[in-house]
């Protein structure tokens, strides 16, 4: 038997989860609304855009509710998480794994996850070629990967050195068959207003 404070505090989580959710669900569509805002400002079409919904940290209920309102494109930077997540929701979803991925944990993810579409967050010759080889060895068609870029230099942050970017993007693209080049991925500081050679970089 439950106490009056387990109850109320049940309760309370229960009454959260669908005000949580329905957030989510806002937030998606007034990101979506700028999204084509800006597409038709610039010329472009909306189609040409990916918006990818990181899902990390947060529970499958919220992204199936994300997922409810239509959005089938999400992100997750926890191998962990992914291989949890992915076969609890639609076959349907377009997931990436975004940033740095270790070598060790390539195998598990490309076997649990057969519906990853990209990973966005290859950062040496490594990591290019275990995807490509257990990518093949899934008998999966190319993956798409980005090959990420340390623009700021903070030691905090993966990535290739803005140097070597394009001697690894041409060792992706030429040296492994399995894998489709798809462009580089950096996470820049907050401020580049303080150092514009980092956004230039």
């Amino acid at each position: 038997m439950e106490t009056q404070e387990e109850e109320t505090l049940k309760k309370d989580t229960e009454m959260a989860a669908p005000a949580m959710e329905g957030v989510a669900v806002t937030a998606l569509r007034s990101v979506m609304y700028r999204v084509q805002q800006a597409a038709q400002k610039s010329g472009r079409s909306s189609d040409q855009i990916r918006v990818v919904g990181v899902s990390k940290t947060k529970p499958i209920s919220l992204i199936r509710e994300v997922y409810d309102a239509g959005h089938r494109c999400f992100g997750e930077n926890y191998v962990q998480e992914i291989i949890e997540k992915a076969p609890q929701l639609p076959e349907d979803i377009e997931w990436h794994f975004i940033g740095h991925l270790q070598s060790n944990k390539v195998k598990s993810l490309l076997a649990a996850v057969p519906n990853l579409a990209m990973v966005e967050g290859v950062d040496d010759e490594k990591v290019a070629n275990y995807l490509d080889r257990f990518n093949g060895s899934f008998g999966r068609k190319p993956l798409k990967v980005l090959v990420q870029v340390n623009t700021s230099g903070e030691e905090s942050k993966s990535g290739v050195e803005p140097s070597s970017c394009v001697e690894l993007a041409k060792h992706v693209k030429m040296g492994c068959p399995n894998l489709e080049f798809s462009g580089l991925m950096t996470i820049g500081m907050l401020d580049y207003t303080s150092t514009p050679e980092n956004f230039r970089s």
